[in-house]
């Protein structure tokens, strides 16, 4: 009977039992472990300390020294295995940059073939066309003019005469009004010629005036000589017409009374450098960067029409 009593008791769940107590080595071992962070993390701030306040050739600095020497081989050797890895790495991302890049450089090239196959056919309807309409035309640049190339032999002695001469004159075929160019763009116009010599006025004398248009819009302006030196304006432009920051100019090629062109069409003039207006102005103010540099002229072309059938020139 004790016995069964006893029993009883240790299976009444309301007798209290006893709590678990930790294990006292646990406790120990963390309590080390955090002892030896926190003495590690003051040793490293106080070696930084002294490593900053030492000077170069304090023992500290030695110290450092011999454990890179020290480990310096194996360095090298890391980097001698990690190298091949490094190498394949920057071998198989550069492959896939290059594709890419391929890829887009190959989509460019056919929106630029069928950009031109476009143009090609456009330029063949228009010939054809004139051939059935019997259109007359101006001469076109450069296919109807002989280029005449020739030096300069003579600057203007000031920046208020804006003229040049050239050694090439009536013998090789140049006139009155012949246009002068360079591989940048348009230079000017002949305005006296003898047999073996020409002067060319400059389109930035201030008695110049070429009729020019924007290659991008189309819109129609002159082009003259501006306030300060070697700037040009885009005059008579009309606040509808859209010109723009960086568009190109070119001559325009016209005829007109008014302004009759002495140039051919499509001849480079600039590009646009700044476009305003005012509410009082009738048009718009625009400056124009000339991509001849008149300052330093050795070399120019004289474009000679070619004399066709009929006597038309």
């Amino acid at each position: 009977m004790p016995r069964n009593r006893s029993t009883g008791a240790a299976l009444d769940p309301s007798v209290p039992r006893p709590r678990p107590q930790p294990f006292p080595f646990r406790t120990r071992s963390a309590l080390k472990r955090r002892a030896v962070v926190g003495t590690l993390i003051v040793l490293s701030l106080v070696l930084i300390t002294i490593s900053f306040r030492e000077p170069t050739s304090g023992a500290l600095h030695g110290v450092e020294a011999a454990g890179a020497t020290a480990l310096r081989p194996f360095e090298v050797a890391a980097e001698r295995v990690a190298r091949p890895f490094q190498d394949a790495y920057g071998y198989v991302r550069g492959l896939v940059n290059a594709k890419s890049e391929n890829n887009t450089l190959r989509a460019e090239l056919d929106q630029e073939r069928q950009v031109a196959i476009q143009n090609q056919s456009a330029q063949q309807q228009v010939q054809q066309l004139k051939r059935l309409l019997h259109y007359v035309d101006s001469p076109q640049f450069p296919a109807d003019y002989a280029a005449v190339n020739t030096r300069v032999i003579a600057r203007q002695p000031s920046e208020f005469e804006q003229q040049v001469q050239i050694a090439a004159g009536s013998d090789k075929g140049i006139s009155i009004n012949t246009p002068v160019i360079t591989q940048d763009g348009l230079v000017g116009r002949v305005t006296q010629v003898t047999g073996d010599a020409a002067q060319v006025t400059l389109i930035t004398d201030a008695e110049s005036a070429v009729p020019a248009r924007d290659l991008r819009t189309g819109a129609i302006g002159l082009v003259r000589h501006g306030e300060g030196q070697g700037q040009m304006i885009l005059d008579r432009v009309g606040k509808a017409q859209d010109v723009r920051d960086g568009d190109v100019i070119v001559t325009e090629g016209t005829e007109a009374r008014e302004f009759p062109s002495l140039y051919p069409r499509g001849i480079a003039i600039g590009r646009v450098l700044s476009v305003g207006q005012t509410d009082t102005s009738v048009y718009k103010e625009i400056q124009i960067q000339p991509y001849v540099d008149f300052n330093g002229l050795d070399s120019v072309t004289a474009l000679v029409v070619r004399h066709k059938a009929g006597g038309r020139r």
